[in-house]
């Protein structure tokens, strides 16, 4: 491998009009990324977004997004139970601790990652900004652990709904959603190695509930400056392996950063207008 207290809640209405922006941003985005979509979009998302688009600054978009979600039926209890958090292994890189964002840099590798530092050690999305980036680069082969929560937007429907990404060397991604509950698997939901390959099954926890990523990557093979063999993907979600050894057969998913398949690239956490939140993420090699 290559290393190249509780928070203060604001009053309900500056908390409001906060939920609001961040939700409304959401949604923009994720009009924008409907251009982008993959074939396997679900159609109705395109017919519902401009009604959606509509209740900005309504009442429900004013909700809290890590609120009650009590009006929420659970497929089972333990689906409210947050993963707990894996504590950093020895030899590996704790790369995102949420004390500070010193490890990470805006998506152009030059401006500073302006994402939310909140209690507890969680990062949260701040819209608009921008993706931000490790300033590590990885190469070989790692483990990569990622524990996130997503916003309950009960309104949103498909891309909209606490949409961001984890990529790996910053071109292949890890989709981040929310599907909680979903009966029909596809390569945009959460889990799926994006555009790439479906999760084989759905263990999302509920919004709002803390859930994890582990990822064993291995990067493309390559004989000098020409790639022989792809990146190889295998995921477990909240403990449950949805991949197994997935060939990436792409240079780079979309949104990714692209560049020479057969160079070092960083983890990169996608800002897609969502406030989805992060902690606990730490990097560990791996022998080939």
């Amino acid at each position: 491998m290559t290393l190249s207290r509780t928070r203060q809640r604001p009053s309900a209405s500056e908390d409001g009009t906060k939920s609001s922006l961040a939700l409304g941003l959401c949604q923009q985005r994720a009009a924008q990324h409907l251009n982008e979509e993959i074939p396997t979009m679900r159609p109705h998302c395109v017919a519902l977004m401009t009604a959606f688009v509509l209740t900005v600054g309504s009442p429900i978009a004013a909700q809290d997004p890590f609120g009650d979600i009590s009006d929420l039926k659970l497929l089972k209890p333990e689906d409210k139970v947050d993963v707990p958090t894996t504590p950093t292994p020895k030899g590996a890189i704790l790369l995102l601790d949420g004390k500070s964002l010193d490890n990470w840099t805006g998506r152009n590798g030059k401006d500073p990652a302006n994402w939310k530092l909140l209690d507890g050690g969680v990062v949260e999305v701040k819209s608009p900004t921008a993706d931000i980036i490790t300033k590590q680069q990885f190469d070989g082969k790692f483990k990569l652990h990622v524990e996130f929560r997503i916003p309950y937007q009960p309104k949103a429907m498909g891309q909209r709904r606490g949409n961001s990404g984890v990529y790996l060397q910053g071109r292949y991604e890890i989709q981040v959603l929310d599907s909680y509950g979903a009966k029909v698997r596809q390569k945009d939901d959460c889990g799926a190695i994006y555009s790439i390959a479906a999760p084989s099954e759905n263990v999302c926890k509920a919004p709002t509930v803390w859930q994890s990523y582990d990822i064993e990557y291995t990067a493309p093979k390559c004989d000098g400056d020409k790639k022989v063999m792809p990146a190889v993907a295998t995921v477990y979600h909240n403990g449950v392996k949805i991949h197994d050894n997935v060939p990436i057969t792409t240079d780079n998913t979309l949104r990714g950063l692209g560049g020479d398949p057969c160079s070092a690239g960083p983890i990169l956490l996608q800002e897609n207008g969502c406030p989805v939140q992060f902690r606990n993420i730490w990097l560990l090699a791996m022998k080939e």
